[in-house]
């Protein structure tokens, strides 16, 4: 065990890709600072000190037709979220802006729903090219389940990147969602891929999973080929079917991120919505393996003051 973590690292940097069983050791590992500081090590050899910022706008918000036990937007629970089926123009690009302006290279229209409704489609495009009009950043989409025709038509409009998470591992997913499948999920991330888009994926953690049910999760997105994965950490919100479950510890969301980072050390590890519940303590994420955020609010939750995530980050160099 005194050996596993200096082994592990020196087969990472070799190009050998960590095991299930490995990172099962690694999980137990009984000096669990020391891993999240070898997890920074090898951020900083596979990633250096770049760090990437982006943002997404809440396109569609509520009204949605499954059951996801954790999400505020399902039209089967009640639980207080905005209910729109379109933004603002004036508003996303107000987003668009502040984003641009903090330092985000990317934004991404995000829309409630199984799928986004392809007669908005029209209004997306009117969007997407004001902001690549008025702005430089790189455009994404998180439009739910996707099929080819769509897909095309993203790219048509200049979406670069699909996002579309996992949410927890292949073998706990019917726990949390039964109005769709992990596979759908997965279709989807080769269907965008299909038609040129970069993949982002990932999960949340604190969904009552084990740490070998977040280990199994990177394995999945290891196995797709993501590059950016985005960690989101379980905010528990009243009238969800996992309202009631307590915020998961600090502790446990370092070794997570550590634990990521081992397992895909060529991605982009990207802390996203619930990382405001450590307080302070969420940037220590950043030396834990995390080399991304998702800056200002996020879908019904608030975020952190851009200004402050700067300020810290410029802080940790």
């Amino acid at each position: 065990m005194a050996d596993l973590l200096r082994d592990t690292f020196s087969a990472i940097t070799e190009g050998k890709a960590v095991s299930r069983e490995t990172a099962l050791l690694l999980a137990r590992y009984p000096d669990q600072p020391k891993l999240w500081a070898a997890a920074d090590r090898l951020r900083r050899r596979f990633q250096g000190d770049y760090f990437h910022l982006c943002a997404i706008i809440s396109a569609r918000s509520g009204a949605c037709s499954e059951d996801c036990r954790f999400c505020a937007q399902s039209a089967r629970y009640r639980t207080g979220a905005p209910v729109y089926a379109m933004i603002d123009p004036d508003e996303a690009m107000r987003v668009a802006h502040s984003s641009a302006a903090c330092g985000a290279e990317r934004i991404s229209l995000v829309t409630s729903g199984r799928a986004a409704d392809k007669a908005a489609l029209p209004h997306f495009s009117v969007l997407y090219e004001q902001i690549r009009q008025e702005t430089k950043l790189e455009l994404c989409a998180s439009m739910g389940l996707l099929d080819e025709e769509m897909a095309r038509q993203l790219t048509a409009m200049g979406v670069s990147r699909y996002h579309c998470n996992l949410e927890t591992c292949a073998r706990r997913f019917n726990e949390i969602c039964t109005t769709h499948t992990w596979q759908e999920k997965v279709e989807t991330l080769k269907t965008a891929a299909k038609t040129g888009m970069s993949l982002c994926s990932g999960g949340i953690i604190g969904m009552g999973e084990s740490m070998e049910d977040r280990i199994e999760l990177a394995l999945e997105l290891r196995a797709l080929g993501i590059r950016s994965i985005p960690v989101n950490i379980h905010t528990p919100i009243p009238g969800t079917p996992l309202g009631q479950l307590k915020p998961l510890p600090l502790n446990d969301v370092l070794s997570a991120v550590a634990l990521f980072r081992f397992l895909n050390p060529e991605a982009v590890i990207r802390m996203a919505g619930g990382r405001q519940q450590l307080g302070a303590d969420q940037y220590r994420c950043f030396a834990a393996g995390a080399n991304g955020a998702i800056v200002g609010n996020y879908l019904t939750t608030q975020g952190n003051p851009a200004a402050q995530d700067i300020a810290r980050l410029r802080e940790m160099g």
